[in-house]
């Protein structure tokens, strides 16, 4: 894992303890959970989480202040979805943090980060159509679309990005 990736106003690190109750509150906020098939149950993510977290390379914790307002991943994408198998970026930020350019700007970074440790690899992004915000990130972020497919009882759009079209 890198040492932590510093924005502007953005400090993209590893998963720490203290990131366990906002983890819990993305995951079963209402508002989050529109657009991945609705908020989990409480309980459930209580019992699930652990008290330490998992570290891997390509799970950031996105900062604001000394707080997680997010996430940000860089997964290899299921084998048995569209265009599986490449590297695919995916986020999560608290509502509180909408609308602020966060969701871009730690995105970004991360993809920096990519292009440097796997140099000419490309990545992809799938986002409900109806997620507007979504749909700005990734044209923000300089995704263009490959695929449009029904996934979850709605239409999803899967862009691509390139290191060098960046």
């Amino acid at each position: 894992m890198p040492d932590p990736i510093k924005t502007e106003r953005l400090v993209l690190r590893e998963p720490e303890a203290r990131d366990r109750t906002p983890v819990i509150e993305l995951f079963t906020s209402p508002e989050v959970g529109t657009y991945i098939g609705g908020p989990r149950p409480r309980d459930e993510l209580e019992a699930a989480i652990p008290d330490a977290p998992k570290r891997r390379p390509g799970l950031f914790v996105v900062e604001l202040d000394g707080a997680m307002i997010g996430f940000v991943t860089l997964d290899k994408r299921d084998a048995e979805r569209p265009h599986g198998g490449q590297a695919e970026l995916g986020y999560m930020f608290l509502p509180d943090s909408w609308g602020h350019g966060y969701a871009a700007e730690a995105c970004a970074a991360a993809l920096d980060w990519f292009a440097d440790v796997r140099p000419g690899e490309s990545v992809v992004l799938t986002t409900q159509t109806a997620n507007a915000r979504s749909m700005r990130v990734a044209e923000k972020l300089g995704f263009t679309e490959l695929d449009r497919f029904e996934e979850y009882g709605a239409e999803q759009w899967l862009g691509k990005w390139s290191p060098a079209a960046s």
